[in-house]
């Protein structure tokens, strides 16, 4: 899976966890806190999404994303890419 494809799938899943983000908006660089306003919860269900969409499991005990950039690069490093 490229970085653009999971770029992508996380835009979809944002939009269905934050329905009122504008996803042009969001690029690599948009911080999940600050600029899309993901607080523990939505975190969660963030990282619960994109484990069953990209067949993944985040690793345990790893800092927690701080941009839409470390999620992608999290995904791809744990597909083994």
């Amino acid at each position: 899976m490229t970085r653009e494809e999971v770029f992508a799938g996380l835009k979809e899943i944002i939009s269905v966890i934050r329905p009122k983000t504008d996803l042009e908006s969001i690029s690599y660089e948009s911080e999940l806190i600050r600029d899309l306003g993901i607080d523990s919860l939505t975190m969660m269900l963030l990282a619960l999404a994109a484990e069953e969409k990209f067949q993944m499991r985040f690793p345990d005990g790893k800092a927690a994303p701080v941009t839409v950039e470390d999620v992608c690069d999290s995904v791809l490093e744990a597909q083994g890419a």
